[in-house]
């Protein structure tokens, strides 16, 4: 399937590795220019070094952002309208699970990481961008959720809790900003073959740690789903979570079985 995104703007969060970074590459290879989004300039700035290589030089920003401080996602959404003249696509992955552990087990502090980086990082792109997307008439935001948003699993806690807030997020969202011709959705993936799952695996709590590795699908499945949610093809699902689990929807996006 070819998907031309030709004349729009994508601003990717974690787009370091993993999820982020193959949707970063794909919206480039379907024509997009991309800002790229993470704490970790060097791995962004090679990345975007890459694309630019690729695709010609402007197609990728990198931007070293925290997603978890407002401030810093309003000025890296300011720098992207500013250097490419629109924000079209967001999509917010930039997300966290370790550590892993039992309540009774578990660190306050990390565990308030953990839902400053999954909620907040899911919020501040949407009201740093929301007023420009208004202007605009138009804008994709899709938040990468999870199964766990809606199923409880010993030890993720965290990550559970994050993951519902986040999916009502973009139920609300939707709410908002859909008679201003935003659409916000969200992507569940299922479990991909990311650093995530070796954090997960060693983590031994929980049947998702004793999965083969086998059954997890590749980033850049995710990332093909993403950019045919960016189409008119994903409005079904506008104001809730797509799962990749749904054979209906891996062949509509043209993957395996």
């Amino acid at each position: 399937m070819t998907i031309d995104l030709s004349g729009r703007t994508a601003l990717v969060t974690g787009a370091s590795r993993g999820i982020g970074a193959a949707t970063a590459v794909h919206l480039a290879d379907c024509g997009a220019r991309v800002a790229l989004l993470a704490r970790s300039g060097g791995e962004i700035g090679a990345l975007a070094d890459r694309i630019n290589a690729e695709h010609g030089a402007g197609t990728a920003l990198a931007i070293p952002c925290d997603v978890a401080d407002y401030g810093a996602v309003a000025a890296a959404v300011q720098q992207t309208i500013s250097d490419f003249g629109s924000l079209d696509l967001i999509v917010n992955n930039a997300g966290l699970i370790d550590p892993i552990s039992r309540l009774e087990d578990s660190d306050p502090k990390a565990w308030a990481t953990v839902i400053e980086v999954n909620v907040m990082g899911v919020y501040n792109p949407i009201r740093a961008a929301a007023a420009h997307m208004r202007a605009q008439g138009a804008g994709v935001i899709v938040n990468i959720s999870s199964g766990a948003a809606t199923s409880a699993l010993e030890g993720w806690s965290h990550y559970c809790a994050s993951k519902a807030a986040a999916l009502s997020l973009t139920a609300t969202a939707h709410k908002e900003l859909s008679d201003h011709g935003i659409r916000v959705v969200g992507l569940s993936p299922g479990t991909v073959a990311t650093h995530m799952q070796v954090a997960i695996k060693a983590s031994g709590i929980n049947p998702v740690s004793q999965l083969d590795s086998n059954v997890h699908i590749p980033p850049e499945w995710v990332a093909k789903a993403i950019a045919w949610l960016a189409t008119d093809a994903g409005r079904p699902y506008d104001g809730g979570d797509c799962s990749l689990r749904d054979p209906a929807v891996r062949k509509a996006v043209g993957l395996g079985e």
